[in-house]
């Protein structure tokens, strides 16, 4: 009989390395508003909630350029306007593997931790992925 291996799961979690706490707009809040916070957060994206606290979009550096690029800034528009709605999200105890393989597919680089209620969490990036594997590949062959 062949012996058969188990392949081994990281047991790292979206929970174990997302940003926290989630940095949310109202649905209502100005672009420029929006960009502010970003910049006083050191964020690349913020999320954007509806009056009962659910998530219904996301706003990133990427959207800010074409509202830049389109003119729309300093017209005081809502952020609801221009943001990515409805945007992809992951459960806080979903692999980090799962947050890779959506954020590759959709081609993205931030993803938004929400609760059973589509309530933010937190905030899983690229950097935060790249920060944990770095971390891992120290662990496994320190330099």
């Amino acid at each position: 009989m062949p012996l058969v291996k188990k392949r081994r799961e990281l047991p790292l979690r979206v929970e174990d390395i997302m940003s926290v706490p989630p940095v949310t707009v109202d649905m209502d809040t100005s672009v420029e508003k929006a960009a502010k916070v970003m910049d006083d957060n050191s964020i690349s994206s913020v999320m954007v909630v509806d009056r009962d606290g659910k998530l219904i979009g996301i706003f990133t550096d990427r959207d800010l350029r074409y509202a830049v690029a389109g003119g729309k800034v300093g017209k005081e528009l809502p952020i609801h306007m221009m943001m990515t709605e409805n945007p992809i999200t992951i459960s806080p105890g979903a692999s980090i593997l799962e947050a890779m393989r959506k954020m590759r597919d959709a081609d993205i680089k931030h993803l938004p931790v929400v609760d059973k209620d589509n309530k933010p969490l937190g905030m899983i990036t690229m950097r935060d992925i790249l920060d944990a594997a770095w971390l891992l590949l120290e662990v496994i062959a320190p330099a």
